[in-house]
């Protein structure tokens, strides 16, 4: 009996919206698959290791590629999943000559901002970017200064701020639900800390793609959800409170043609 197929998703619901819907295609092929989760680094250790098949999905090859450098020869990239990238966003009020990262420097502006910028856990690559930005934008003369949470407490603290009519930093990036209530306004990053567009790219150990048919291999390198269905799922699960497994299968039957069409070989969205 072939063991099951290990789909390794990072901690966040976003990355969990991503693998439910792989592992429920995967499930209609007839492939027995179990779900495994971690942070960003133990994912990738993991990965490394062959405690994990899959990955739904890496980041590349800014936010994730460091995590796989030293091992990318063992691995097969299938298909791009959606097209991320960070950004640092401000309240769509905020001063209008506030148009990039480093007017957050100018004291005019720095004074009218809460200086804790709130992220989410150390490996994202939202987290090592911001953390470079504070210095190399001289931020941190100003008094702003990152830390580390949780996405509820990154997307809280902006919130939280908005509500009260302060403004506050918000390093995110797309695909995310909050995108679908808000709209931030992007601060543009000259010195090109962000990282850019990222590919969110299944990436499968070579020696594990025994354990996939030909309709899942098929499947695997075809299938595209795109940023705004991510954002959708994203939303659903953060919320409306729904289960991962649960918005996966009420977005797999309303784009049902469309999965049919990647299991048919077919990537065009």
């Amino acid at each position: 009996m072939t063991s099951p197929l290990i789909l390794g998703q990072i901690s966040l619901p976003f990355h969990q919206a991503a693998a439910a819907v792989v592992a429920r295609l995967l499930r209609e092929l007839g492939h027995d698959v179990m779900l495994q989760e971690a942070p960003h680094e133990e994912m990738y250790e993991q990965l490394e290791k062959g405690a994990v098949d899959l990955v739904c999905s890496a980041w590349l090859p800014a936010s994730h590629g460091k995590y796989i450098a030293h091992f990318e020869d063992s691995l097969e990239k299938l298909s791009i999943l959606y097209t991320p990238y960070c950004i640092w966003g401000v309240p769509p009020n905020a001063p209008a000559d506030l148009t990039s990262v480093a007017d957050l420097a100018r004291p005019e502006i720095a004074s009218q901002f809460r200086k804790l910028i709130q992220g989410i856990n150390p490996g994202a690559g939202i987290s090592r970017f911001s953390r470079q930005m504070i210095t190399e934008y001289r931020l941190d003369v100003q008094g702003f200064h990152f830390e580390n949470g949780t996405l509820d407490d990154c997307t809280s603290a902006y919130l939280d701020a908005s509500l009260a009519g302060d403004f506050a930093v918000l390093p995110l990036w797309h695909p995310q639900w909050l995108h679908t209530k808000t709209t931030p306004r992007e601060l543009s990053d000259p010195k090109g800390l962000l990282g850019g567009q990222d590919d969110a790219t299944l990436v499968l150990r070579k020696d594990a793609s025994a354990k996939l048919s030909e309709d899942g291999m098929t499947l695997l390198r075809n299938i595209t959800l795109g940023n705004a269905a991510v954002s959708e799922l994203d939303r659903a699960i953060c919320r409306d409170g729904q289960k991962p497994d649960q918005a996966a299968a009420a977005w797999i039957i309303e784009n049902r043609r469309l999965c049919d069409r990647w299991i048919e070989g077919k990537s065009d969205v």
